[in-house]
Formats: C-alpha cells, sequence, structure tokens
C-alpha cells in the first residue's frame, strides 16, 4: 500500500506542485531566491505557511493544466500526434501495464507540458524583468514542448498496442 501511495504521490507532485510553484515564483535560480516553498524573507516557513504554499502550489497546477490541456494537447494532436483507439474491454487484463504506461508516460508528459504553459505564465508575470537571463524561460519552455511530445507519443503508441482489440 506505501509503495501505491509514493508511486500516486510522485506523478501528481510533478504533474501539479512543481509547474505549480514554477507558475507562482517563476525560475528561482534566476532571481536569486532561496527557492519554491520559502517563506517571503527567505526563512525557512511555519507549518501554516507551507500547507498554505502548497495547496496555491496544487491549485495554481491545476489551473496550468487546463491551460495545458486547451493550448499544449491542442497543439500536439493538430501537429500529427493522435489518440489511440482504445478498447476498454481489454482494460480489465491490462490494468496493471496500463498503470505503469501511465506512470512511466503519461505523468512525465503532464509535467513537461505543463512546465510550458508554467514557465510562459511565470515569464509573461515578471521573468522578462531578468533581461537575457529571462531567456532562460523560453530555452527551458522549448525543451519540456520537445520532451512532452515525445512522451505524448511514447504513451499513445504503447497504451494503443496494450488496448487495442486485437490484443
Amino acid at each position: 500500500m506505501a509503495r501505491e501511495l509514493t508511486i500516486s504521490n510522485f506523478g501528481l507532485f510533478i504533474g501539479y506542485v512543481l509547474p505549480g510553484f514554477t507558475a507562482l515564483g517563476g525560475l528561482p535560480f534566476l532571481a536569486g531566491a532561496t527557492g519554491w516553498g520559502t517563506a517571503a524573507d527567505g526563512s525557512d516557513p511555519s507549518i501554516t505557511e507551507f500547507l498554505s504554499g502548497t495547496v496555491e502550489a496544487v491549485a495554481t497546477g491545476l489551473t496550468v493544466s487546463t491551460v495545458r490541456w486547451l493550448v499544449v494537447d491542442t497543439i500536439h494532436h493538430r501537429t500529427g500526434l493522435r489518440p489511440p483507439r482504445w478498447d476498454f474491454r481489454v482494460l480489465d487484463e491490462a490494468a496493471d501495464a496500463f498503470e505503469l504506461l501511465i506512470q512511466i508516460h503519461y505523468h512525465y508528459y503532464k509535467f513537461y507540458a505543463n512546465m510550458v504553459v508554467a514557465l510562459v505564465w511565470a515569464y509573461l508575470a515578471g521573468g522578462y524583468a531578468y533581461g537575457w537571463r529571462g531567456l532562460w524561460y523560453g530555452v527551458l519552455a522549448a525543451l519540456f514542448f520537445v520532451a512532452s511530445r515525445d512522451t505524448l507519443m511514447k504513451y499513445y503508441e504503447r497504451s494503443g498496442r496494450l488496448l487495442s482489440s486485437s490484443s
């Protein structure tokens, strides 16, 4: 049971919390800040500040994910990545393998694609003030976009084969 909770939490953490912190605070290494989740003055946060910041990051991460669905998913689909035709009648026999594909591909897709949106959001909210260092937002967004396309393609290919009616 503990292993399952760890895997589930990891997917939620990389898919929503990290992009949420990025959208809220930008890239700490560019601003010379101490990092995500610290108190406003750079000290260790109180439990209330930590929990509040984490809830804000999750809410922002879910908002980022909605924008990702609207923008990044649409770009991928309109440029040739098509979702497979899944036959959910075979899911019973393939549930463990399907869950593994979600863990090794789809969670990372959400992270990469959500980070594209979070980085653009953070740049527009103030990252441009870093001058030439602000270019890191664009470089990382481009890198994450390419990575998101690759992981989504692998997820679609492998889950499509797994859940096809000819299996």
